[in-house]
Order: C-alpha cells, then sequence, then structure tokens
C-alpha cells in the first residue's frame, strides 16, 4: 500500500458525503496523511455576452459559494477534520479537482461512486474526469445504500 501524505477529499454534500468522508479520514489516520477538502459550485456560464448573468444571478452565485463554505466547514468539524485546508471553488468539478490536487501536491484523489453498473454510471462523470487526469491516485469510494 502507497504512503499518502495529502488527501484530497472530493465532497458533494450529498448524503453519500458521510461515506466519503469517514473513508478518507480514515485513510488519513492510518497513513499520518493531511486532508484538504474540496466543493466544486458548478455554476452555469454564459457563453455569449449577451448572455452576461443579471446582477441577481450573481448575488446568487455569491450566496451559493458563502454556504458552500459554511458547509464544508461544518462537515470538517463534524469529522475530526477541523484543521483540514477547505476550498471551495467554481467551475468544471473534474477540472478543478485535478487542478487542484496539482497545486496541494495530492497523492491521493478520494470521491464517490455511484455504484450502478457499467464504468460510466459505476463511477458518474466527474469521477471518470478526475481518473483520467489525476496526476495522483483516485479512490472511488463505492457507496453502499443504507
Amino acid at each position: 500500500m502507497a504512503d499518502y501524505r495529502q488527501i484530497l477529499v472530493a465532497v458533494d454534500f450529498t448524503p453519500e458525503t458521510e461515506q466519503i468522508t469517514s473513508r478518507a479520514r480514515e485513510l488519513a489516520r492510518q497513513n499520518g496523511a493531511r486532508v484538504a477538502l474540496v466543493h466544486v459550485v458548478e455554476l452555469e456560464v454564459p457563453s455569449y455576452p449577451a448572455d452576461l448573468p443579471l446582477p441577481g444571478e450573481l448575488d446568487f452565485s455569491r450566496r451559493l459559494l458563502e454556504q458552500a463554505g459554511v458547509s464544508l466547514k461544518e462537515l470538517a468539524i463534524t469529522h475530526g477534520l477541523g484543521e483540514a485546508k477547505r476550498y471551495v471553488e467554481s467551475g468544471s468539478a473534474k477540472r478543478v479537482i485535478v487542478q487542484l490536487a496539482e497545486d496541494t501536491g495530492a497523492d491521493l484523489i478520494v470521491l464517490g461512486s455511484h455504484g450502478r453498473h457499467g464504468l460510466q454510471r459505476l463511477l458518474g462523470d466527474t469521477a471518470i474526469g478526475v481518473l483520467h487526469r489525476a496526476p495522483c491516485d483516485v479512490l472511488a469510494v463505492r457507496i453502499v445504500q443504507q
């Protein structure tokens, strides 16, 4: 088993986030690793100048990012990861996660899988994108339906 020193945990605040975070915490404990948590808000970006967001949309996006930051802090504290670095970013989840893994020197990315059949269904678009582009190991936590 590889020695992991920096674990990046990608969360989306679905009920499965608890299982993903618990697994990452256990791996961090076993390896004496640091943990960073990331949540990516995939906001719709206008494709044309005529599609510029209205002021209300910008305010909504800002509030969404702020709320994600609060939720990420609560998640960290709940799981005994209060010292973990926390990142709330907007953009393409797969791109942001891979870039953050590179920027932080992560040697493991932990994220969730959907647990359905077929690779695309099993992992989902984000996990597949991260798996193909990641600069490090990727652990897709199989979600146990309760």
